[in-house]
C-alpha cells in the first residue's frame, strides 16, 4: 500500500491513513486503497474489529484538494469522481465488524466524515474538528449531511456545517459524536481494549445490532420490533448463542466463532 499502513492481530485489523506529510488528507490513491481494504475486510470473517486511525500527529485533514484548481480536458468530471468516493464511504459503512475511529490531531473535512462514519470515536484532548466544507465554497460530503444530524440533531449539524467552525474534543464529547477523551498517552490502550472487547464479541450478534441502530431513525417503532424479532430469531440459531448459554451456567467466559 502507497497511502495506508494496514496491520492484522487478535482478531483486529488497524487502517492507518498514512500521508504525514499531508496530516494524511486523501488523495486518489488513498480512495482507492481505501475501498480495496475496506472491501476485503468485509469479506474476511477473521476480522473481528476495525480501528481507523491517521499518522504523524493527525487523523486526516480531508480529501487532497491541491490541484482542484487545475482544470485540465484530463481531469475526471467531478460527478464520477464524487461516486467512486461514495463507494468508498459505503464501504465503510456497510462493514458488518464494529468500526472504532482513534482520533488525534484534526480530523476535518472528509476525514470528520470519515471518522463520525465508524460505530465509535475515541480522540485525545488535543484533537480538533470540523465540517469545513463552506470555507472552501463547498457542500459537506463523504455522507455528513446522513451523520451529523444524526449524531447532534439537526439545528446544531446546521451551525457545524454552515459556519464551518473549529471544534474542540471537549465540545464534540458535549455534542455527543465522540465517546470518548482520552489522554494521547494513554489513547493506544484505551482502543487497543475496546477493540480487544469487540473483537471477542459474538460477530452475528454484533453485526446485527449495528444495523439495527444504524436504522433506527428510518423506522417505525413497530418495524423496530419486527427487526428486533427476526434477528433475535437468527441469535438462537447460532452456535455462538448456544455457548453463550453454556458460558453463562458454567460460570466462564464464551467462546464466539462466528457460526
Amino acid at each position: 500500500m502507497e497511502t495506508l499502513q494496514v496491520a492484522q492481530g487478535g482478531g483486529v485489523t488497524t487502517v492507518t491513513l498514512a500521508r504525514p506529510e499531508r496530516k494524511n488528507a486523501i488523495n486518489d490513491v488513498m480512495w482507492r486503497e481505501l475501498r480495496e481494504v475496506l472491501e476485503g475486510i468485509a469479506a474476511d470473517p477473521s476480522v473481528r474489529c476495525v480501528v481507523l486511525t491517521g499518522a504523524g500527529g493527525a487523523f486526516c485533514s480531508g480529501a487532497d484538494l491541491s490541484g482542484a484548481a487545475d482544470v485540465t480536458e484530463e481531469r475526471p468530471h467531478q460527478l464520477g469522481v464524487m461516486r467512486g468516493i461514495n463507494l468508498v464511504v459505503r464501504a465503510l459503512h456497510d462493514l458488518p465488524q464494529p468500526t472504532i475511529a482513534k482520533v488525534d490531531g484534526v480530523a476535518v473535512g472528509a476525514g470528520f466524515s470519515l471518522a463520525l462514519g465508524c460505530d465509535l470515536m475515541v480522540a485525545t484532548p488535543e484533537s480538533r474538528f470540523s465540517a469545513i466544507f463552506a470555507r472552501r465554497s463547498l457542500t459537506v460530503d463523504c455522507g455528513l449531511s446522513w451523520l451529523l444530524p444524526r449524531a447532534v440533531g439537526r439545528q446544531k449539524a446546521k451551525e457545524l456545517a454552515l459556519f464551518a467552525d473549529i471544534i474542540t474534543a471537549a465540545d464534540a464529547a458535549d455534542l455527543g459524536f465522540l465517546n470518548r477523551v482520552v489522554p494521547a498517552e494513554e489513547i493506544d490502550a484505551f482502543v487497543d481494549d475496546w477493540a480487544a472487547r469487540l473483537a471477542a464479541g459474538p460477530p452475528i450478534a454484533l453485526a446485527m445490532t449495528k444495523r439495527a441502530v444504524d436504522r433506527a431513525f428510518e423506522s417505525t417503532f413497530q418495524e423496530a420490533l419486527d427487526t428486533e424479532a427476526l434477528t433475535q430469531t437468527v441469535n438462537f440459531a447460532t452456535a455462538d448463542t448456544l455457548e453463550a448459554m453454556t458460558a453463562f451456567i458454567e460460570k466462564r467466559d464464551p467462546t464466539f466463532r462466528g457460526r
